[in-house]
């Protein structure tokens, strides 16, 4: 099985029927991880999808994912539909970030880096001074809760549902990105810009095509943040999360989107885990993310596929 590939037939059903039973025996707790995770994989997979395919770091993805909890929160609480606040901020983040990406995207390395970096710290600026949108360090409160057919999602045991449904969803999206042509050519451009350029590929027009679906995924993972906390505040929208979305990729594996799941699941839960051991968690938490960096250049989805291939061939 090559890193990125879907699950094979033979293995679909059983992992599909794991995944609709997950919470109905686990408890609240490691449900609502469940579904934060969902949202940083979400997230991630668009910082991903530009890491990996074109090179781009993004420091900012925090902005997008504001800009989308925001814009549900502030239109959903005005009595405007869910779906159209949701496709409002998905919107709002593609045009800023289009705009933006054509201009900043003609940097490289830690330079961009550094640029992203700077449209994150003056978004969380901009939320808190902009009080009359968005409530500033009080916040916006009883952001309603989507519906489905009827069906009130009001528990983290039916956000789960709605959270990977959609996860499955941009799965599929970025795989077909990734084993495309688009990817292809994404990835000629990463390798050799100039030789990519030279054969007619348009080069900033598609870095900047990837760096608006990155923060749409951005967007789309914070209106269901909003949806699923029912309160929003700037607090949520710092550098700090900007780095969770980064990590992701980075200690998964940016390559794939498997490698993407699995870093989301070690944000969310290895903290979980190292918490428990008290205030010594976060220098634990530090360590284990340095000898990821530093032992698995490939992620911790690397070393997965290449156990599965061995006990395969064994």
């Amino acid at each position: 099985m090559k890193p990125g590939t879907f699950i094979s037939p033979a293995w679909g059903v059983p992992v599909l029927l794991l995944w609709a039973a997950l919470p109905l025996v686990l408890s609240q707790a490691v449900t609502d991880l469940l579904v934060f995770t969902g949202l940083y994989y979400i997230a991630g997979l668009g910082v991903g999808l530009a890491l990996g395919q074109c090179g781009i770091v993004n420091l900012g993805q925090a902005l997008f994912f504001g800009i989308g909890a925001y814009a549900s929160a502030a239109l959903s609480t005005r009595g405007v539909p869910i779906v159209v606040g949701m496709l409002a901020g998905v919107a709002i983040a593609a045009v800023i970030a289009g705009a933006l990406g054509w201009a900043i995207l003609r940097l490289h390395g830690y330079f961009l880096g550094l640029a992203t970096l700077a449209l994150g710290i003056i978004g969380h600026v901009l939320f808190f001074e902009w009080d009359w949108l968005t409530g500033g360090s009080l916040g916006i409160g009883g952001i309603p809760q989507p519906a489905l057919f009827g069906l009130a999602i009001d528990s983290a045991e039916k956000f789960y549902y709605l959270v990977w449904l959609v996860a499955f969803a941009v799965t599929w999206m970025a795989h077909n990105l990734i084993h495309g042509q688009t990817g292809l050519l994404l990835r000629a451009g990463r390798d050799c810009g100039e030789a990519s350029v030279s054969l007619g590929i348009r080069l900033r027009a598609m870095r900047t095509a990837v760096f608006a679906l990155c923060a749409m995924l951005g967007s789309l993972a914070g209106s269901l943040f909003a949806h699923y906390a029912s309160f929003v505040s700037v607090d949520s929208f710092g550098l700090t999360k900007s780095l969770i979305f980064l990590l992701v990729p980075v200690l998964g594996g940016m390559r794939s989107t498997g490698g993407m799941l699995v870093g989301a699941l070690f944000v969310s839960f290895v903290p979980y885990f190292l918490s428990r051991l008290g205030d010594v968690h976060q220098i634990l938490f530090g360590l284990t993310m340095t000898a990821v960096v530093v032992l698995l250049p490939n992620g911790l989805f690397g070393l997965l596929a290449t156990g599965f291939k061995r006990r395969l061939r064994g």
